[in-house]
């Protein structure tokens, strides 16, 4: 992990900066305040991000879970424009999540908190829920920006309006499992599939007049396609 050229759009504390794997390939850099426990996502990256990032960047979390957080200006500026982000509500899976975008469609701040949200490893409690923690206690303290709730009386933050949410264990290990089993299909090659690829190439070739009649072909069939197996024996 390295430093980024970005300060951070909330405090303008410096930020770390690190790559992560992205699909279908490559590697995507991310920016990251541990300060106000937030992530600076550039356009679409959080989407690009594989199963196996999401899981490494999730422990990340967990690694800095316990250290206090700043709750995320109202007045947060894009680092690449530097116009003010706008508070924005959304709903991913069954969860409402918050960020701040920039207006410019650079990217997006998001904290730690709403990103567990947001890959469902975090759900807002029950009804039910929230009456068993009436009975035990009487505040608490928001997730997302650090806020006092008064149980009696919400079910949501009277600042950002998060709802009152827990990390389900169970959650957690059904997600991470998902994840984990995404990440290895992803990574494990299919030979039936790379075999057809490799046929489809040939075909294309033809097309495009590449392998000409009567010259050598320029691919062995049956030792690429040999190459492509793994065979445990």
């Amino acid at each position: 992990m390295g430093t980024s050229e970005y300060a951070c759009p909330s405090c303008a504390a410096p930020m770390r900066r690190q790559a992560f794997a992205r699909r279908p390939e490559g590697r995507v850099e991310l920016d990251i305040c541990f300060a106000c426990q937030s992530i600076w996502f550039d356009e679409y990256e959080s989407s690009q991000l594989t199963p196996g990032a999401t899981i490494e960047l999730f422990r990340l979390i967990h690694e800095h879970g316990a250290e206090s957080t700043r709750p995320i200006s109202e007045s947060a500026r894009c680092p690449t424009c530097r116009g003010t982000l706008a508070l924005t509500h959304d709903i991913l899976g069954t969860n409402r999540i918050v960020y701040y975008r920039c207006r410019a469609g650079h990217g997006r701040l998001t904290a730690f908190f709403q990103f567990l949200r947001e890959k469902q490893f975090v759900r807002s409690l029950s009804p039910v829920e929230i009456q068993r923690l009436r009975a035990t206690l009487v505040q608490v303290r928001c997730s997302s920006c650090g806020g006092p709730v008064s149980v009696e009386k919400d079910a949501a933050c009277p600042y950002c309006r998060s709802p009152l949410s827990i990390l389900d264990a169970d959650a957690v290990q059904r997600t991470l499992a998902q994840l984990s089993e995404q990440e290895r299909r992803r990574t494990v090659r299919d030979p039936a599939a790379e075999i057809e690829a490799l046929l489809a190439g040939q075909r294309t070739a033809r097309r495009v007049g590449l392998a000409e009649r009567g010259s050598p072909v320029g691919i062995d069939l049956v030792r690429e396609a040999l190459g492509l197996l793994t065979i445990e024996l």
